[in-house]
């Protein structure tokens, strides 16, 4: 039996590109979600309790919050990996933060904002994970463990956005916080059925 050809690496131009459509996806679910009065999993969901519950500007608070998280990328997924996160997370954060100045939605039913708005992020991240890249965090945690011990990103995932969620119970009422847990059920199902080892080689 031959060995399998590998597969062709992804351009600089690739991931370039790669980068900027991941994130302006990932920006644009964010800003579904915040619109919504809803809450997700994740660094982004700390992120967002934070917001809710004092008033600080979701983007910088999202930033900082991934900080500590970039020397477990360094350490365990290479410098490449680690630019381009920090790329991503930056460019989301300052989209997030100046979004209402590119966009202004009069109103959102939370439903269609907590399942639409979870689709487009899962689509975002997807196109993240392929080229190397994440939105940070737990990500990071969640992409390190599956390529250490083949454990699934998604489903690693689910569990802390269920214990992130709980907390986040707090500051939305019962309604909106059913909706949400259904948000993060459909990002993380797409992640689970669509980012698995060996699925997919670049």
């Amino acid at each position: 039996m031959t060995a399998a050809t590998p597969p062709f690496p992804h351009s600089r131009i690739e991931d370039g590109l790669a980068l900027l459509v991941g994130t302006l996806l990932v920006a644009f679910g964010l800003l579904l979600v915040r619109e919504g009065g809803l809450v997700t999993g994740g660094t982004a969901g700390i992120a967002l309790f934070i917001h809710y519950a004092w008033g600080y500007g979701f983007g910088l608070v999202f930033f900082l919050i991934n900080l500590p998280f970039y020397y477990l990328a360094v350490r365990r997924m290479g410098w490449g990996f680690t630019l381009k996160t920090f790329a991503a997370i930056g460019l989301v954060s300052l989209i997030s933060d100046h979004s209402k100045g590119l966009i202004a939605l009069a109103s959102i039913e939370p439903l269609y904002a907590a399942l639409m708005g979870n689709v487009i992020l899962g689509v975002g991240f997807l196109v993240l994970f392929r080229h190397r890249a994440s939105m940070g965090g737990l990500n990071i945690l969640m992409l390190f463990l599956q390529q250490r011990f083949g454990w699934r990103a998604g489903w690693l995932q689910l569990g802390c956005d269920v214990l992130i969620l709980c907390l986040s119970l707090s500051v939305v009422a019962w309604p909106v916080w059913l909706m949400s847990i259904a948000g993060a059920g459909v990002l993380n199902s797409i992640i689970g059925m669509n980012h698995r080892a060996g699925r997919y080689q670049a």
